[in-house]
């Protein structure tokens, strides 16, 4: 029979060995501000030599600018993420600002590697997002200055301004590369095409019309 002590140090090194499989849950430095030149190929960034480091690798400046909402939707996206702040690199956090003229929207989009938390800066906005099968429910609000929205992470969302002034809202994404997919422009406008007999089935289309939005994204 084993002795007490031996059980004992059994047990420790195999839970020492089982938390190592589970490897260390946090970041094993302070930053890794992305090394824009750099050629190798990672999930992310690769890290810039931290003696070379700078204030100016975790600021940005452009967010107190309204964005140019002349164009057919109605609305300009600025992003603040790794792309405009080097120094966010595996945070796993961004920002965005949102301009709205009005009606304008934010078309029906994805993030696929981020939920969204969207607050009202300014203005009346109209949101919601769809959720997954087989319901694909519409859950959506009216939004005023100061409120504050969650779209989760994947699903379908939209926003729209409702108000007869310009709007703005500023989101919070938890990822330092959110991503977004615009539904239509992916649908319509990919390269190359979707083949428009998919499409005419998928929507139960007239082949013209397919053909149509093609030409328009």
């Amino acid at each position: 029979m084993a002795s007490p002590i031996i059980s004992l140090l059994g047990f420790v090194i195999f839970s020492f060995f089982c938390y190592a499989l589970a490897s260390d849950p946090a970041s094993l430095q302070d930053f890794c501000v992305a090394d824009a030149n750099s050629q190798v190929t990672v999930n992310g960034v690769p890290c810039k030599d931290s003696k070379m480091v700078e204030a100016n690798d975790f600021y940005f400046s452009g967010l107190h600018l309204a964005g140019n909402t002349s164009n057919l939707a109605g609305s300009k996206v600025t992003p603040v993420n790794v792309a405009q702040i080097p120094g966010l690199n595996t945070l796993g956090i961004s920002l965005a600002r949102i301009d709205y003229a009005p009606s304008g929207i934010n078309p029906p989009h994805t993030h696929p590697r981020s939920s969204e938390i969207l607050t009202v800066v300014e203005g009346s906005l109209e949101v919601g997002f769809v959720t997954s099968n087989p319901e694909n429910r519409l859950v959506t609000k009216i939004l005023y200055e100061g409120d504050v929205f969650v779209f989760p992470v994947g699903l379908i969302h939209f926003q729209r301004n409702v108000g007869s002034s310009n709007a703005v809202a500023v989101a919070a994404l938890n990822s330092q590369n959110p991503g977004v997919i615009t539904v239509a422009n992916a649908v319509f406008g990919s390269n190359p095409e979707i083949p428009s007999d998919v499409l005419v089935k998928a929507f139960q289309l007239d082949k013209n019309v397919v053909t149509y939005l093609q030409s328009k994204f």
